[in-house]
Order: C-alpha cells, then sequence, then structure tokens
C-alpha cells in the first residue's frame, strides 16, 4: 500500500469509528459508488453514500469494528471485520463483513461491503419481536 492510499484508510476508517456520515461521504469521489452487498442497490454520490451511512448508524446506533485483517494494493485496500452492537431496538448485532475498496485521486472511488446477509438479516428480524 502506498503511503497515500493508507493514510486514507486511516482517516475513512476513523470517520466510520467516529459515526460521521458527513467525513465519510466527503472521503468519497463526487460519482462514488457505495455498494452493501446484502439486498440493497448501489448508491452513488456523496449525497446519497451520506444518507446510506446515516441509515446504518440509525439501525445500530453504537455500531462497533473489530479488525480482522487487511491486504492492500496500489490503489485499494480489502479488510475483513467483526461488526458488533445493539440495533435501534436492543437487539444484538454480530456480523461478518468484508470491504473491497478502490480509492482514487487520495478518495474512495468504489466502496463494495459484503455482509453475513444470515446473522444481519436474523439480528434486524429481532427488532419486530422486541
Amino acid at each position: 500500500m502506498t503511503a497515500a492510499t493508507h493514510e486514507v484508510f486511516e482517516r475513512y476508517h476513523a470517520c466510520w469509528e467516529a459515526r460521521d456520515p458527513d467525513r465519510i461521504a466527503e472521503l468519497h469521489t463526487h460519482d462514488s459508488v457505495f455498494h452493501l452487498h446484502s439486498g440493497q442497490a448501489p448508491v452513488r454520490g456523496r449525497q446519497e453514500i451520506r444518507e446510506a451511512v446515516a441509515g446504518m448508524f440509525a439501525l445500530v446506533p453504537d455500531l462497533a469494528f473489530e479488525f480482522l485483517s487487511l491486504r492492500t494494493g496500489e490503489d485499494f485496500w480489502v479488510v475483513r471485520w467483526k461488526l458488533t452492537g445493539a440495533s435501534a431496538t436492543g437487539a444484538a448485532v454480530d456480523v461478518d463483513l468484508a470491504d473491497f475498496v478502490v480509492v482514487e485521486d487520495g478518495a474512495v472511488k468504489e466502496k463494495h461491503s459484503y455482509v453475513d446477509g444470515v446473522a444481519m438479516q436474523a439480528a434486524l428480524a429481532s427488532e419486530g419481536t422486541a
């Protein structure tokens, strides 16, 4: 990973840790694509990305990221996480996630997040029974 790509990774992760949709969106290119591969359509552009991220934090307000592994290249990173927290209604969230991120000119051009859909649906389905 180049120093510049590593710096983008560090800033981007810090924004997610801070649960800051505005700063996350600012680190994307204007025409960026963010696709949570768990049944949602991809969102495009900073405003749609900001809204999607804010929606994720509304579903799991205390979302936390346990770092598992990182693989890097000149203009990308692939990272595995364990996501934990509680849904807005208190259901436990414990989900595996892998992100594939393409970087262009110091910003996120594409972010593809692959989540354990069965675990996520189980956690969110618990909301209806709470």
